[in-house]
């Protein structure tokens, strides 16, 4: 029986394998990573279960020692800690599908089954050692997402009507791994292994696998070079630069400060600043320099340049050292191998996996975190467990496994069993509501009823309460429902002649615009309730009160406030303050707007839109000379040939604003309407008697 057991957990871990590059799903928001994350979760459970079931079957447990189990428990016990001590929304950390802790436990459990899986069907440990499958297993993955890769370049689906849910198949750079730089880091990682495995082979020419594995390289290495080539091509501009992988990703000047920033602090230093909480300390370290690159409309990012630099914010001092024990522990192995030496066979696997394992080391220190790079690093570790212990070899081979018999032990293995289930049962629940709420979230995206939407946003949230983006959402939801459908049909409603007529009609609309409103500001605290250190909480509040400047009172003090937290959490950036000194514009208070949009112009002196803004409030204070000299730098800085109607506008205002340079006449107000990029703040028309809000939707109170 214990053999049937052997063979479950054997091939459910090979399918595994198998899956994890391959699997992606449109049932979630984010296709690819969120349900990888999952697979290896519910795969975690269904092991796991079959574990338990295995122990109350044969009522025996069966342990072997691994050299890195300890360092890699307190790895796991790092993030842990980092999670309790330092991160404000600790349930999104556990999520967190590129460096959460339901991402390292999930490994960490495939990594013991793993190291423990020695092959089965042959009684020569040597041979069960070299024929395990896993790596065999995945180089078959990547040959198959190599022939994705190689179809997709040439958009077989260009031309055909497919429907809506399958649009993202007419996409060149399409692969069910995820991103296109996850893509070449799994494809180099296995042509490094493939070339490696062929340069050993070569010697034996009657090898079979020979062409086989020379198959693989190949269409491995077109893949590879395809998708550098989408990641490296040029540009549609009439400069022929090139685009850089790190386009999209931050500055290694900016992590490196990030990195820096948390020894300020002993308790940041010695925990990091929490896992899932990279952004509040980026914008902290975020420099006037970083607003003239053209990431600067990328406020914040969620990971930093490198997994290693990433590692060490967010956990610390202490995750970082333990980090590094464990890899120190692992090149010990791999340098001095506990193993004998006349096995060739032994020498062989060693070197290939050395060589693998430093690929994923250089991955780490030049890439952000990646589950892919993390799902490779702990298949290589793995590995290189179940050969390089050789007392744990002779252990397996001699039958000195440490067993338990539980026929004697009747309480413990009553307490083992139900505190299993327990923990599987919780465990399960969990994660399914947890992916539920996921589910959700995506069918209330492509939803076409607002009723519907409406009500799939309020189920995910119901489902799953922690997750910041769900509330975004949800709030903005209820706020475009409250000013773009209620407060239009009331308005028209009030402007109707038979007012007494529709007097109960009216306040039933007005108590529904009242009850959006406070629903919408009521998520935007959630989101400050979830994480205070996000500016872009802050500013996802102060959208929202700014939304009803006119309709409720204090909303714009409300609003007001809320840029400032914003401000605090992200002092450079431009557009906060741009916003801020909208606000101020729209209240007549031209003085406060014009030192603000100063600011915003100081911090992105290539702006033409924070000039156009500093011009016309110069102009309303009748600043003319002021005015010029700003609306001068917006026609300076807007290209005539790209933003063609902007700068006529520009030029035109322009004028008039030079024609006040002589004598101050009377101040000219000029109604803007369908602008582009250049943009004047407006007030909302307001509705009278104001709408009332509770001492609570205040943004200093607390939820």
């Amino acid at each position: 029986m214990e053999k049937i057991f052997d063979y479950i957990i054997h091939y459910s871990l090979l399918i595994i394998i198998f899956l994890f590059p391959f699997l992606f799903l449109p049932f979630t928001q984010e296709f690819f990573l969120t349900n990888k994350l999952y697979l290896l979760a519910f795969s975690v459970l269904f092991l796991l279960l079959i574990s338990t079931i295995k122990i109350t079957a044969i009522k025996k447990i069966s342990w072997q020692k691994r050299s890195f189990d300890n360092l890699l428990v307190l790895f796991l016990l790092s993030f842990a800690i980092s999670i309790v001590i330092s991160s404000p929304n600790k349930v999104q950390a556990l999520l967190n599908p590129n460096f959460g802790f339901l991402t390292f436990f999930s490994l960490t459990v495939l990594y013991f089954y793993l190291s423990r899986n020695i092959g089965i069907g042959d009684n020569r440990l040597e041979k069960r050692i070299c024929c395990d499958l896993s790596l065999p297993i995945l180089s078959i993955s990547s040959f198959f997402l190599s022939i994705i890769t190689i179809i997709f370049f040439f958009q077989p689906f260009k031309n055909v009507d497919l429907p809506q849910y399958l649009q993202f198949l007419k996409n060149p750079g399409f692969t069910p791994i995820g991103s296109q730089l996850d893509l070449a880091i799994f494809l180099g990682f296995f042509v490094g292994y493939g070339l490696i495995e062929i340069l050993e082979k070569q010697r034996i020419n009657k090898d079979k696998q020979l062409i086989f594995k020379f198959s693989l390289l190949t269409f491995n290495l077109i893949a590879l070079s395809i998708t550098l080539y989408s990641l490296l091509k040029p540009i549609s501009t009439s400069s022929n630069q090139f685009q850089p992988v790190s386009t999209n990703l931050p500055p290694f000047r900016l992590s490196w400060y990030a990195a820096v920033e948390i020894l300020k602090n002993p308790i940041t230093a010695f925990f990091g600043v929490g896992v899932d909480n990279f952004a509040s300390i980026f914008t902290r370290v975020k420099d006037i320099a970083y607003n003239q690159s053209p990431l600067w409309q990328f406020y914040s990012f969620n990971y930093s340049r490198s997994a290693i630099l990433h590692l060490f914010t967010e956990t610390g001092f202490f995750g970082f050292l333990v980090f590094s024990f464990f890899i120190f522990s692992i090149l010990k192995q791999l340098i001095f191998p506990h193993l004998h030496q006349s096995s060739s066979i032994y020498i062989n696997i060693h070197k290939s996996l050395s060589i693998s394992f430093i690929y994923l080391l250089i991955c780490l220190f030049l890439f952000p975190p990646s589950l892919i790079i993390w799902f490779l690093l702990f298949l290589v570790i793995a590995k290189i467990s179940q050969i390089s212990d050789r007392d744990v070899v002779n252990q397996v081979s001699t039958n000195l496994t440490k067993k338990i018999d539980l026929t004697e032990l009747l309480p413990f293995y009553i307490t083992t069993i139900v505190f299993s289930l327990i923990f599987l049962l919780g465990f399960g629940y969990l994660l399914g509501r947890s992916y539920a709420a996921e589910y959700y979230f995506k069918q209330s995206l492509i939803s076409k009823s607002i009723n519907e939407i409406y009500k799939k946003q309020f189920k995910a949230i119901q489902l799953n309460p922690y997750i910041e983006k769900f509330h975004r959402e949800y709030a903005f939801l209820n706020l475009n429902i409250a000013l773009n459908i209620t407060l239009k049909e009331l308005q028209k409603m009030s402007e109707e002649k038979n007012i007494e007529k529709n007097k109960q009609k009216i306040e039933e609309l007005k108590l529904e615009f009242y009850s959006l409103v406070n629903q919408a500001i009521n998520e935007g605290k959630w989101l400050i309730k979830l994480n205070s250190q996000n500016s872009i909480n802050w500013a996802s509040l102060a959208e929202i009160y700014r939304s009803i400047i006119g309709q409720a009172e204090k909303a714009d003090i409300f609003s007001i406030s809320s840029y400032q937290r914003a401000i605090v959490a992200d002092p450079q950036n431009p557009t906060y303050r741009l916003n801020l000194g909208g606000i101020y514009y729209s209240l007549g208070n031209f003085e406060e707007a014009t030192k603000i949009f100063e600011q915003a112009v100081v911090l992105k002196p290539d702006w033409p839109n924070a000039y156009y803004n500093l011009a016309w409030a110069n102009f309303q204070k009748q600043n003319y000379q002021a005015a010029v000299a700003a609306m001068e730098n917006v026609t300076r800085l807007l290209d005539p040939k790209k933003y063609r109607a902007d700068y006529e506008k520009a030029k035109k205002e322009l004028e008039e604003f030079k024609k006040k340079l002589p004598k101050e006449e009377k101040q000219i107000s000029e109604e803007q309407k369908n602008q582009p990029f250049l943009t004047l703040p407006s007030p909302i028309p307001s509705i009278t008697p104001q709408i009332q809000l509770p001492k609570e939707a205040s943004p200093e109170a607390k939820y």
